[in-house]
């Protein structure tokens, strides 16, 4: 008797699943994903299971009716896969690759890290640079307007900046008046005066003797707006500031030398004694000892390092010289160069906690024109730290005598030495 349904034939059988013709159920079908357990591993009387984390014998596989070859499993730990008894799916009885305590944690992905590290520091550093940038931009006081100098000569090649150092007491206690030997005049006198030329063909620094005898130009008042025509008056080069402030300065510099001046720097005595002692003090080699009761100076010669009052003593001393001011002007570039390669040390730069006192000591002091950018400060201080270490020129004006007592310029010398500024030609004259 036929078991299987009308209609359908052995080869329809032997199409689905090839079973067999007899009247029991064709037996289970060895799979992949299924392992046969072994006989009595649910009660009886044949073989037990294996123990709990054993693996499971394995079973054909099936190819092509014949088998899927040679098992799932090869017999070793090695492919990570010692079946399900052990709870399991990924990995085997000995832990994820490698056989090491069965950790699944994903490696960590180091180029990730180094990116979002690298990201992280860049960002740091552009809104602690931007933050700088406004905070030392506010402290600038742009007190200065240039353009109400009047009838001024055309602009060269380069940028020409005025660097004066005032005899400014704003701010200073009569104590500090006392320790820094200033006195207590009224009004503000230049101490000194250089010109900077920063360009392409060397940059070049030149003193100017606040003794140097100057005409007075026809100039605008900067506060009465009045035009004052030129008489022909002649005096010493301060007392044009002393007269009409840093504009009159500046015109009367342009007239005299026939420059243009492009910005305008000053510093006052406090705010030059800060810079000094922000830094921790400037070491400067001294060639002969001198003394100087209205200063204050009291040096020996040989190597030392000055605190501000010691520094304002050193760069304002000049009756302790047969030639006063030419001698001072000297004292003053060499101690300009010497704080200029202090204040740009690394020991100063990359440290924060020297860095911005340093900053705001010396932003906190310093009056400039209203055109003047922290970027031309940038590169008025950097082109002065290279002229100072021998990159480029540094020099006094060249003077060829002297009338009532004031220092007269050289005029040949000084037609070149314009010429060659405006044109940005290496510097070739020398002064004194």
């Amino acid at each position: 008797m036929n078991d299987w349904p009308e209609a359908w034939s052995d080869d329809n059988r032997n199409r689905y699943g090839r079973g067999s013709g007899s009247a029991q159920p064709e037996g289970a079908r060895a799979m992949r994903q299924v392992r046969r357990p072994a006989s009595g591993a649910y009660g009886g009387s044949g073989p037990s299971a294996p123990p709990y984390g054993g693996r499971v014998p394995q079973q054909p596989n099936y190819v092509d009716g014949q088998g899927y070859g040679g098992g799932y499993d090869d017999g070793s730990a090695a492919d990570g896969y010692d079946g399900y008894n052990t709870g399991q799916v990924y990995g085997g009885g000995n832990g994820g690759p490698g056989g090491q305590g069965g950790d699944l944690r994903p490696r960590p992905n180091w180029r990730r890290r180094i990116k979002w590290t690298a990201i992280t520091l860049v960002t740091v550093l552009t809104v602690t640079s931007v933050a700088t940038y406004f905070w030392a931009d506010g402290k600038l006081h742009r007190d200065v307007d240039l353009s109400t100098v009047i009838d001024r000569p055309s602009s060269g090649s380069g940028t020409n900046y005025l660097i004066v150092g005032s005899d400014s007491r704003a701010g200073l206690s009569s104590d500090q008046k006392k320790k820094l030997h200033t006195g207590s005049a009224e009004g503000k006198r230049t101490d000194s005066m250089m010109i900077l030329h920063v360009g392409d063909s060397g940059d070049t620094l030149i003193s100017l003797p606040r003794d140097s005898n100057v005409t007075i130009p026809s100039y605008k008042g900067s506060t009465s707006g009045k035009t004052y025509p030129n008489t022909g008056r002649q005096t010493k080069l301060n007392a044009a500031y002393a007269e009409d402030g840093p504009t009159l300065l500046v015109r009367a510099v342009e007239y005299n030398m026939g420059l243009h001046i492009d910005h305008y720097v000053e510093i006052g005595f406090a705010g030059f004694a800060n810079i000094v002692d922000a830094v921790g003090g400037v070491t400067i080699n001294i060639d002969k000892g001198f003394k100087d009761k209205y200063s204050g100076a009291d040096f020996k010669a040989g190597s030392q390092t000055l605190n501000g009052e010691q520094a304002l003593a050193f760069v304002r001393t000049r009756h302790a010289f047969a030639a006063s001011d030419l001698q001072r002007t000297k004292n003053q570039q060499k101690f300009l160069s010497a704080l200029a390669h202090q204040v740009a040390t690394p020991s100063t730069v990359l440290n924060p906690f020297k860095l911005y006192p340093t900053m705001g000591a010396g932003l906190d002091s310093l009056t400039v024109d209203k055109d003047m950018s922290l970027w031309d400060l940038a590169s008025m201080f950097w082109a002065m730290k290279g002229v100072s270490g021998g990159d480029g020129t540094s020099m006094n004006m060249p003077i060829s005598g002297s009338t009532g007592g004031n220092l007269v310029w050289d005029k040949a010398k000084v037609k070149t030495l314009v010429t060659e500024l405006n044109n940005d030609q290496k510097v070739t004259v020398s002064g004194d």
